[in-house]
């Protein structure tokens, strides 16, 4: 189950960025978080609600909609308003240091985490790694941006990658259901009511033509829906409660790497030779991050 948590996290959350693009043809980028992450929410509703699930309880929903708020509203919600000003390379190097900022909030595994040398290595030479892969884009359109507006945005996505750590370390510690699906409900639930003032405030819901907004939007917009918001965020969830959130993180490294990857088999990009050296730097990174585990596996004691 962990390991094909780990797989739905790292390659679908890797292929987002190539359908949230493709949602963002046909869908304002406010309304299309908040319709994204209301009907996925109302979905786990339905689904909870029949299989029994203790959904109403405020004991455990309360932290739940704080987390869904930090997580999917300020740090989805800031990487979807930056990217009508940023190059999404730059975007997604920025939020590739999220596993850092995982280690430096995390003060109950301080200890543990900087006391690793092979963790600590691991996450800075996997933000190089990240760096490293999209350094040509990065390159090329540095001469585009726009000093102080980009600048602000620069500190948004800051800001925006320090809630996500923050949101989803709050999510490990403070959740009180057991249930990966009643905390995602009200996680998105909570994100896509929030979405709804920023989409009235910016006029998108009166320049919207449902009619005119092309297939391929409206698929990716399933797309994200389904295993997007669905099956990676609950598997991400999961992971949280049962994996320590610095091996959870190592998401943030590998979804570049997966996007790369997708974008040469199914668009037909090509990848250069500092593209390759960046995907191996990154893949390296992540063992070094589980390099503890490898070497000191957890005995376990039976009871009879």
């Amino acid at each position: 189950m962990v390991v094909l948590a780990f797989a739905t996290v790292y390659i679908v959350w890797g292929s987002t960025y190539f359908f949230i693009q493709r949602a963002l043809e046909g869908f304002p980028p406010f309304f299309l978080g908040a319709f994204r992450f209301v009907i996925a929410g109302l979905l786990m509703l339905g689904w909870s609600l029949s299989q029994g699930e203790n959904v109403f309880s405020w004991k455990a929903m309360k932290p739940a909609i704080i987390t869904g708020l930090l997580l999917l509203f300020v740090g989805n919600g800031v990487v979807i308003w930056v990217e009508q000003f940023l190059p999404s390379a730059m975007v997604a190097i920025m939020i590739s240091s999220s596993p850092i900022w995982f280690v430096l909030l995390d003060k109950p595994k301080w200890s543990e985490n900087l006391g690793s040398k092979s963790t600590i290595l691991g996450l800075l030479i996997g933000f190089a790694g990240v760096v490293l892969l999209f350094s040509e884009k990065i390159m090329a359109t540095m001469t585009s941006l726009n000093s102080s507006r980009d600048l602000f945005a620069m500190v948004l996505v800051v800001i925006g990658t320090m809630a996500w750590a923050g949101g989803s370390l709050y999510s490990k510690y403070n959740s009180v259901s057991n249930s990966a699906t009643v905390n995602s409900t009200w996680q998105m639930l909570a994100a896509g009511v929030a979405f709804i003032p920023g989409s009235l405030l910016s006029n998108e819901w009166d320049k919207l033509n449902m009619a005119a907004i092309p297939t391929s939007a409206w698929l990716a917009t399933i797309y994200l829906i389904i295993f997007g918001s669905i099956a990676a965020f609950s598997a991400y969830v999961w992971l949280l409660k049962v994996q320590p959130a610095t091996k959870v993180s190592t998401y943030a490294y590998v979804n570049p790497v997966v996007a790369v990857l997708l974008g040469i088999f199914f668009a037909h990009e090509s990848i250069t030779p500092m593209q390759i050296s960046g995907l191996i730097v990154i893949l390296g990174s992540v063992l070094l991050i589980n390099l503890n585990k490898y070497r000191k596996p957890k005995q376990v004691t039976a009871t009879v």
